[in-house]
């Protein structure tokens, strides 16, 4: 009893808010190789955790490239890094595993996407960040990293292609169960993969996530669980359940027009996890004729060379989704109200004859508060910092301050 109450008391420690592990990813900072972004992380992590928990250990969601994988695996980085961080008194919980490559200053776009996960180099990426994460992990803690929804759509011209996108990513993530098996049974420690849906990914919403897991994963998985592990359809399925899980990204599937509370009743419904919860709010643009002109001008201001910002639009109970911003800027047709996906900082509402999607943040937090064994990782994700327009950008230590802190206050 005395080591269940000392472990209860070091976790209380380690959780920023409440029930929850807080933090947000490292992926708003620049540094394609470790050096550079080891750097960067040096640089502005201990400053915010100075301000938002000077008195406990601070969480961090860590966002390697492949580059940078590799090159934290040579010499002694890994156990550097370790060291450094138990010194620091921050800790990994979770990683973003989605872009492989550089994530900043050059042309991005769907190449956020490449190598998807119909390749092996996909496979291999994620394959060397779980057995960083495992090593990461503090004890008694579970981890998660996040993942591409398989693919970019429309690499995919057919419907067969599309399918076969979907069976071969399917085949490649049961693979990654195996290792998540192994190193749960060598090291007690449960991680589990979170599937990012996303506006034109091959999973987009709650119906394909569903589809994925009925017509591939447990068709595909059953069957090699089963012969590998010698077990029944049964533990085979609960394993695809354990391992699997949903990064719920909250601007992602704001763009989707998916209430919260639907979405996550039709997961439980359907027996999926949600592994992490990324914390982000998108562009909302409610048009009027008296302003129509402003609303476009500032919606400009957002199209930039660098991320793919999709922009969703609900009409005759569908989405319909338009590849990037300068598709809309062609035609400035009449609308009702548009999403963009480019994601805002969390603690804004309203700005420049715009608004956001906070209100589905604020959703998902009455959800999570009401129902806190949903998932007990949290991750802001406002990648977008360096691309912002002027009139949003403040120091980015402050900027990444403040989100923390609103988002402590609401939960």
């Amino acid at each position: 009893m005395q080591l269940q109450n000392s472990l209860e008391n070091k976790f209380s420690k380690m959780k920023l808010s409440k029930n929850f592990h807080l933090s947000y990813c490292s992926n708003i900072h620049s540094g394609n190789d470790w050096k550079s972004h080891f750097k960067n992380i040096k640089k502005y992590v201990p400053i915010i955790k100075k301000q938002v928990c000077p008195n406990k250990n601070f969480g961090l969601g860590l966002r390697l490239s492949n580059l940078a994988s590799k090159e934290l695996n040579s010499e002694n980085n890994l156990s550097n890094f370790k060291d450094w961080l138990k010194e620091e008194n921050i800790y990994i919980f979770t990683m973003n595993g989605f872009p492989y490559g550089n994530f900043h200053g050059n042309k991005v776009k769907d190449l956020v996407h490449e190598p998807d996960w119909t390749n092996q180099d996909r496979v291999n990426y994620t394959t060397r960040l779980f057995n960083q994460l495992a090593y990461l992990l503090p004890e008694k803690m579970s981890g998660g990293i996040s993942t591409s929804p398989i693919s970019y759509k429309h690499w995919h011209k057919t419907i067969d292609d599309k399918k076969t996108a979907l069976k071969i990513g399917a085949e490649n993530m049961i693979k990654i169960i195996f290792q998540l098996y192994e190193i749960e049974k060598k090291t007690n420690k449960y991680l589990h993969l979170d599937i990012e849906p996303e506006p034109d990914g091959l999973l987009e919403n709650s119906n394909d996530v569903i589809n994925f897991y009925q017509n591939y994963l447990y068709p595909i998985g059953i069957e090699k669980i089963k012969s590998k592990l010698n077990i029944n359809d049964k533990k085979a399925r609960d394993c695809i359940k354990k391992y699997l899980t949903i990064c719920y990204d909250i601007c992602h599937f704001s763009l989707a027009y998916e209430d919260p509370k639907d979405t996550f009743n039709k997961f439980n419904s359907n027996e999926i996890k949600i592994g992490k919860i990324q914390v982000s709010s998108a562009l909302k643009i409610i048009f009027n004729k008296k302003n129509e002109k402003k609303i476009w001008d500032s919606l400009e201001k957002f199209d930039e060379p660098v991320y793919l910002h999709q922009v969703t639009e609900y009409k005759n109970n569908k989405v319909k989704t338009y590849p990037d911003l300068p598709e809309l800027f062609l035609n400035k047709k009449s609308f009702k109200e548009l999403r963009a996906h480019f994601h805002v900082p969390i603690f804004l509402k309203e700005f420049d004859h715009l608004s956001s999607t906070q209100d589905h943040i604020l959703k998902v937090i009455n959800y999570i508060n009401t129902n806190k064994t949903l998932c007990d990782h949290l991750e802001i994700e406002t990648y977008t910092w360096e691309v912002l327009p002027s009139s949003l950008k403040t120091e980015i230590a402050s900027s990444i301050i403040r989100e923390i802190e609103w988002l402590k206050f609401k939960l």
